[in-house]
Parts: C-alpha cells; sequence; structure tokens
C-alpha cells in the first residue's frame, strides 16, 4: 500500500469526514501557507521527514521513510523515530499530524486509521516500541466497523484503502485479521471486490467504496491496496525467491474466478487468496495496456502516469507471486522516475520507490543511475547507521519482538468486546471512482 498515491483522496476525506492524512504510499494534500500554524511548528521538527507542510501526511510519510530505510539497512536517528512516536495519542491512535504532541488529544483530535495503521508497521519493523505498537493495534480493532472493515476515521464508511492497511498493520504486528467475527475484515474488503457481473474487463477489480447507488467502480489504487491486503501483508513485500508468473484465477463461477458473485457465482465465497489472484490479473491488464505503468485519474491528469499507483501496484504484484510483471513495471519505473518530480525529495515518494524496489529485487542504491536511499536519507535527521541489509546487524527490540506486539489475548478481548478484528495499501486516500 499508500496508496494513499493519496494527494487529492485526503483533501475530499478531510472536508468529508474531517480527516487529516494520506490515503496511499506516495501522495500528499496540497501544503498549508507557510505562515499556518502546523508549518511553524514542523520548522522545530527537527526529526520530521520532508520539508513540506506535515499538516497532512506528517504521521504517513514518516512511517513510509522508517519503513523504506529498514529495508535497505539503514538505521535511523533515534530523533527521527522518537518524532513518530511523540505522535501517538495516549488511547493509541495517531492522527495525520499534531503539531504539538504534548498537549493531551481530545475530541477534537481526527483520529486517522490509516496514519495509525502505518505506524504501527514502521514501529513494528523497527523493533523496541512494543508497547507503542500494541496499544495503536488495540485502538484500531476497537474502531472496527460492522460491516468487519475501516473508514479514513472511525465510523466512517468502509473503504478498501483503509481496510486494506488496517490489515496490514495488524498482520505483521502480531495480530490476526483472518480472526472469527461477524463479518471478518476480509469479507469486508472482498465485498468491495468487481465480480462476475461486471464488465469483462473491470472483472477482479476493486473500488474503493460503493456509491451513492451502491454500485462499484473498479478504482486502481484502491485494487493494489487489496491485493496487498489480501495476502495478508503489510507495506514490506520480501522479493519472491522463485521467478516467474503465476497464474490469476480468471473463471466466473468457481472458487478460482473473481470476486463479487455474479450471476454464475452470486452465492460463492473465495479466498482471499483468490480474491488476490483476480486483483492482480486485473492489475496486471491495465499496465499492459498503458505500456507498464497505471494511468492518473486525477482531474486535469488523465492519460498521464500515476507514478505513485504503479509504485504500489509493484508491491501487490510481487505479493501474489506476479515477479515477472511486478519487475516490469520496477524497470519502467526506474526508467521515468526522474521524470517524477516527486521523487527528488519528498519522502513519502521516495519511500514508496524504495519498498518497491526491494518488493522486485531492484536495487534501491541504484535507480536509472539514483541513489534513492541516499535521497531519502537526505529528507530528515541523519541516520545512525547505513548499510546495505545483508551488513546489518540484528535489530534489539527490547526483547518481545515486534511480532507479538498483539497477542492472540488481545485479539480476544477486542472480539469480545464487540471491537473485532480486520482491516491494506492510501494512505489508500486517493480518488474514489465514484
Amino acid at each position: 500500500m499508500s496508496s494513499l498515491r493519496r494527494g487529492t483522496a485526503v483533501l475530499a476525506a478531510s472536508v468529508l469526514c474531517t480527516a487529516a492524512a494520506p490515503l496511499a504510499l506516495t501522495g500528499t494534500a496540497s501544503a498549508a501557507p507557510a505562515t499556518s500554524p502546523a508549518r511553524a511548528a514542523a520548522a522545530e521538527d527537527d526529526g520530521l521527514y520532508g520539508k513540506g507542510d506535515p499538516k497532512f501526511d506528517g504521521v504517513w510519510r514518516q512511517s513510509v521513510a522508517l519503513l523504506a530505510q529498514d529495508t535497505a539497512g539503514v538505521s535511523p536517528a533515534d530523533r527521527a523515530v522518537t518524532w513518530l512516536t511523540d505522535q501517538q495519542c495516549a488511547n493509541g491512535s495517531f492522527t495525520a499530524y499534531r503539531a504539538d504532541p504534548r498537549a493531551d488529544c481530545d475530541g477534537k483530535t481526527p483520529a486517522d486509521t490509516n496514519a495509525t495503521a502505518a505506524a504501527v508497521q514502521a514501529l513494528a519493523a523497527l523493533g523496541g516500541r512494543s508497547d507503542a505498537v500494541r496499544s495503536a493495534a488495540k485502538w484500531l480493532v476497537s474502531v472496527r466497523n460492522e460491516d468487519g472493515g475501516w473508514g479514513y476515521n472511525p465510523g466512517s464508511p468502509t473503504d478498501a484503502n483503509s481496510t486494506g492497511v488496517v490489515i496490514g498493520a495488524l498482520a505483521v504486528s502480531g495480530g490476526d485479521p483472518a480472526k472469527p467475527g461477524e463479518p471478518s475484515a476480509y469479507e469486508a474488503l472482498l465485498g468491495l471486490q468487481l465480480g462476475c457481473d461486471a464488465k469483462e474487463g473491470e472483472r477482479g477489480a476493486f473500488a474503493y467504496q460503493p456509491d451513492k447507488k451502491g454500485d462499484l467502480a473498479p478504482n486502481d489504487d484502491a485494487t493494489a491496496a487489496a491485493v496487498l491486503a489480501a495476502r495478508g501483508g503489510g507495506l514490506v513485500v520480501e522479493p519472491a525467491e522463485d521467478d516467474g508468473e503465476t497464474p490469476a484465477p480468471t473463471d466466473c463461477g468457481t472458487d478460482s474466478g473473481s470476486g463479487g458473485g455474479g450471476e454464475e457465482g452470486a452465492d460463492e465465497k473465495i479466498s482471499p487468496d483468490a480474491a488476490a489472484g483476480a486483483g492482480a490479473a486485473y492489475l496486471t491488464e491495465v499496465l499492459r495496456a498503458n505500456g507498464r505503468h497505471l494511468p492518473s485519474a486525477m482531474p486535469g491528469e488523465k492519460g498521464k502516469p500515476d507514478y505513485g499507483n504503479t509504485a504500489d501496484a509493484v508491491l501487490a504484484l510481487a505479493a501474489s507471486g506476479h515477479d515477472d510483471t511486478a519487475e516490469d513495471t520496477l524497470d519502467w519505473l526506474e526508467d521515468h522516475a526522474k521524470d517524477w518530480d516527486k521523487s527528488a525529495s519528498d519522502p513519502a515518494a521516495l519511500g514508496a520507490l524504495v519498498l518497491a524496489a526491494h518488493a522486485a529485487d531492484g536495487d534501491p542504491r541504484d535507480f536509472g543511475g539514483a541513489d534513492l536511499v541516499k535521497r531519502l536519507n537526505a529528507t530528515g535527521p541523519a541516520p545512525a547507521k547505513d548499510a546495505p541489509p545483508e551488513e546489518d546487524d540484528d535489530k534489539d527490540d527490547d526483547g518481545d519482538g515486534a511480532g507479538t506486539a498483539v497477542t492472540v489475548s488481545l485479539v480476544v478481548a477486542g472480539l469480545a468486546a464487540g471491537a473485532g478484528i480486520g482491516i491494506l495499501f492510501s494512505g489508500r486516500r486517493k480518488q474514489q471512482g465514484l
């Protein structure tokens, strides 16, 4: 996930849900004036990555940057990690950005599921912050919607991107998104997939949310986020050991077909793996039709490449076994990243590219001639250590490990309280395709 990849959807969310965070890996909302209180406070945030106003994406971009550094063998500066943990509210949640983390969160603080889930993934990966991870995951469990999914803010309608990134957070922090619940997180996610009653070229895609009539429209970013989550993973995807293309299910009316039912399979329930395969097949066709990249759906940008969503697609394809397509798409990004202005100094964009390179077995330190890791490091405080992953020492995660942050007893307690579990990829935060 990241999308979001999340820029304009953030603005829409802020209007509809008083949200203030990115919906995908790379997007950022329009910056507030430099004289805004948030920007003035950010000038003193020497642990924060990026110079842009963090009002809408501070926690998200910090989390993506830390995750990307970790995959590249970089040990971030302590103050960078402390900046992130200081953003957490006492109840475990995160918002997009708190200008004064010393002040208590109150009813006016817009808790943000995307920011919280991204922070969980970053802190779990780095280790040593299990209390923060545990409390954040517990909060996510407590705000699950009745349908099993999550919206951008607690109580807002379930969307594929938010549900996806939370599933990823619970998966990497020791929780089990597949634990029984009525309904489960995966049911909520798969309920947003277009099935056999959709147009043939749209089958397998995921919608961000249903429109006002309850209809689903394909959304590329939501599809990438949902595929990643359906595979049960977070924003860090390990490179596949074996090369090759894993065939995706395409037959409707069977367990190997695309989700959502339809005339032939309305009563069929497919597995998350099968749903991920169908979503990956949809992404593959969109990439092929557009010269190995995803097109932008933003007003005034249609027909232009969406670099952030394309990086998200690499994660989804690599996670679902489509190694060849993931590598081809990464090759396109490597050839064209120089055309993306955000790839110069935007920490979320750079982090997304580093994560994509990691997933598809690329080299982020020589990416089209650019050292993405060096660029990312330069957007924040100098790292404590910078070494390729194979040279990096094991992290000290204070004895209990990132994977134990959410215990079985926590999950059971959350379910017993009626919160349930479940939630990926924006941040995801994007065009809703409605």
